[in-house]
């Protein structure tokens, strides 16, 4: 008899509560908890498939290493001890900055970072590639220039709203928000309220909304600066919110005195009364904005995202309620790392920064095939999957292969674990105590730690377990008193005490917290996770301990380990904290509190943004006329993480959208096969005729192309992108803007 257990989703960054009927040590059944204070039984296909996650052939049970072209079991003492051998060599031989940390998290399982951070930096090292390097620094840049810091950013407080701009994001499909599409539904059907979409297809948001802005592809800086020129020229800006909130507005606003703002909203495809009319609700509607990969994967990347926020100032709708506000964190996602503070490492071949604390991975394969005398040599890679996840499948296969060591710690035998030396099983979101950062709110501050609800089968550990054994190995973490270790056998006061006479004893070590956390306290409470939680609760900042008290915690010595308790308390999650709503503008980390409109980084840019120039720029090459989107968010799609193609069966998960026009032109036919070709390359995908594509643009998901029992399921898009067409400051890549031609194979 099976019974039912709380946990949450960990198919995407919304992590929603959920509920899995386990029996015989298996998740048979999955359902939204309406107990979940964040999602409130909300579920999407994904998470109502997560068994197909967590049970399928392709799980690895036991470490394996490289012998010729095929893997051999071995031992994790074996392992532990080759690996750490192996970095040892290699490092000391080449110097720290061959050494690469790649991961910090599968989807809603997130405490490796700590630990693999803390390794990296213990080896001398600070490359950390990450997926929010390869979708959101432009906007963490960006934002880090109006507020202060990079991680502190806005999201929509939709709730507080009367109006939602969505630009570059289909809610219905790939949510970014809690409970997305109902929020939305509710927008569309509510006759005081209003949902805008600028989306160059009519994607299922756009199909819903009150108007929809088909857009150019590729046009969407050029728009926002022509609707930020209509607004000045109106005289809609909110004159009282620019002068007691901003500055820097008088150095900006020349930028867009006499814009041709008419002959840009032909060259995006618009028609200029409608775009006007936008610009009208926005200057007299609450309103808060949601962009996503549309924008940030797109031609003038950064710039679009300073436009945006740019945007929502002028309007008096950064910081506001129903507006765009920072959000209360139980940390920060991300450390500030300002490309002008000459301590801010840059890569060594490409030359791009640190954003957020992360690197881009789109400069990794350049890094690696360097013949820079630092080049990369060694990756840690920690459930991310490159080979599928990022930029130009062929340029990272070419250049792992070269490295001198390739760690994969997985869930399954991965494109990327397939080329690696060793592979080490680690456990799922599912079988460990794990949690996310992503799940922002306003003015809650919500956190859910998730705990087993199956037992793993084989040997695999918890990743930061591998990864505290492979420090252990290398003698990196300082010998721990067994005082600390009998304290934390007893209780979490006792310990608390302790440890802090230890860390007066030895203040150097600090920097080493997540390992000796994991070697006492997470020896007793049977997960390193769970002690790095608590050691995060010990150490919160100010701004959560505020947020905290008002949400009821006492302040105080105890207050970490209370919200600690409470969290283990309530496994379908907890609401840990809350913002002051009204005064969000206490966020800013700038001296002066005020938003810092004029970034000069940006003005040059801006100013090149003409209609005349864009036209140009985006005339068809005649060998590819067609504009590919690469990368299409559907409830049949969850990145790479569903390895297993079964919960797909009987639909067409993986087709090539085409407009009719375009596919009449071409004599193509719905469910035909044809051959995209790019730059990049080549694959073949089956055709699907569609009037929700725009004429000339076709459109192709991301997360297929896998090989699961020796068959390819779906198309790599990835073949098709190169990881050099990027962002110029963030080096995001331009997955939603890649020039391709289409051609019809024989049947």
């Amino acid at each position: 008899m099976g019974e039912w257990r709380k946990t949450g989703c960990v198919l995407c960054a919304q992590n929603c509560g959920l509920e899995v009927y386990v029996e015989d040590n298996r998740i048979t059944k999955s359902r939204g908890d309406k107990d979940n204070p964040r999602s409130q039984g909300y579920v999407c296909r994904k998470g109502a498939n997560v068994a197909f996650h967590q049970h399928h052939t392709g799980r690895l049970t036991h470490p394996l290493k490289r012998v010729g072209s095929t893997f051999e079991k071995i031992s994790w003492d074996q392992a532990i001890g080759e690996i750490a051998s192996r970095i040892r060599q290699v490092t000391g031989e080449h110097g720290p900055k061959s050494y690469v940390y790649m991961g910090g998290g599968g989807q809603g399982c997130h405490f490796d970072a700590a630990f693999g951070v803390r390794l990296m930096r213990a080896l001398g090292s600070r490359y950390h590639y990450n997926p929010l390097g390869q979708e959101l620094t432009g906007i963490f840049w960006a934002s880090g220039r109006f507020t202060g810091r990079q991680y502190l950013f806005g999201i929509p407080d939709e709730h507080a709203a009367d109006m939602i701009l969505a630009i570059g994001w289909n809610g219905m499909q790939s949510h970014q928000m809690p409970r997305a599409p109902l929020v939305l539904k509710e927008f569309s059907k509510n006759p005081d309220k209003l949902l805008v979409v600028i989306d160059p297809r009519k994607s299922e948001t756009a199909e819903i909304a009150d108007i929809h802005l088909a857009v150019r592809p590729g046009t969407d800086a050029l728009l926002t600066r022509a609707m930020i020129a209509i607004i000045l020229a109106e005289g809609w800006q909110d004159m009282d919110y620019i002068e007691q909130h901003t500055t820097g507005f008088e150095e900006v606003a020349p930028w867009f005195r006499g814009f041709d703002a008419r002959a840009a909203c032909a060259v995006c495809g618009l028609d200029y009364e409608q775009v006007r009319e936008v610009c009208r609700l926005l200057a007299t509607r609450k309103w808060c904005m949601h962009t996503d990969l549309g924008i940030y994967m797109n031609r003038h990347s950064t710039v679009a995202s300073y436009l945006h926020l740019l945007l929502a100032a002028v309007c008096g709708r950064f910081c506001a309620r129903g507006g765009n506000v920072i959000p209360g964190h139980l940390m920060p996602l991300g450390a500030h790392t300002d490309e002008r503070d000459s301590k801010t490492w840059r890569t060594v071949t490409t030359d791009f920064p640190a954003l957020m604390g992360v690197f881009p991975p789109n400069v990794l394969p350049e890094e690696i095939l360097s013949e820079h005398p630092d080049r990369t040599r060694i990756v840690m890679c920690c459930q991310s999957n490159p080979l599928r996840s990022f930029a130009d499948t062929t340029a990272y296969e070419e250049a792992f292969r070269r490295l001198d060591l390739l760690v994969t710690c997985e869930l399954a035998m991965t494109e990327t674990a397939a080329l690696s030396h060793y592979v080490l099983p680690a456990l799922s979101g599912y079988e460990s105590w794990d949690g996310t950062f992503f799940p922002w709110t306003f003015p809650e501050v919500y956190f859910q730690m998730r705990r087993p609800v199956v037992e793993p089968v084989g040997e695999p550990l918890h990743l930061s377990e591998i990864l505290v054994r492979i420090a252990d190995a290398l003698g990196i973490i300082p010998a721990v008193p067994q005082s600390l270790v009998d304290a934390a056998a007893k209780d979490r006061m006792t310990f608390g005490m302790e440890l802090m006479q230890f860390i007066q004893a030895n203040p150097k070590t600090l920097s080493d917290m997540p390992f000796i956390l994991a070697k006492t306290l997470g020896g007793t409470m049977g997960s390193p996770n769970l002690a790095a939680l608590w050691g995060l609760l010990q150490a919160a900042p100010k701004s959560f301990r505020k947020a905290a008290a008002r949400a009821g915690f006492k302040p105080g010595i105890t207050l970490g380990d209370e919200v600690f308790q409470s969290i283990l308390d309530h496994p379908e999650g907890v609401i840990v904290g809350l913002a002051d709503p009204d005064d969000n503008f206490s966020m800013i980390a700038h001296e002066d509190h005020l938003i810092h409109v004029h970034i000069p980084e940006m003005e040059g840019w801006v100013k090149s943004i003409e209609p005349e120039s864009e036209e140009a720029a985006l005339k068809p090459d005649p060998d590819f006329p067609l504009v590919l989107q690469a990368g299409r968010h559907m409830s049949m799609n969850a990145n790479t993480l569903m390895r297993d193609p079964a919960w797909n069966e009987g639909r067409r998960a993986c087709t090539l959208a085409v407009h009719p026009d375009d596919a009449s032109s071409l004599d193509i036919t719905d469910g035909q096969m044809v051959r995209v070709i790019t730059e990049a390359g080549e694959v073949a995908i089956e055709a699907e005729i569609t009037e929700a594509t725009r004429r000339g643009q076709v459109i192709m998901p991301h997360g297929f192309g896998m090989v699961h029992q020796g068959k390819v399921y779906g198309a790599n898009v990835n073949r098709l992108t190169k990881n050099t067409n990027r962002d110029r400051f963030a080096a995001t890549p331009h997955h939603r803007y890649v020039p391709c031609r289409i051609e019809p194979l024989e049947a």
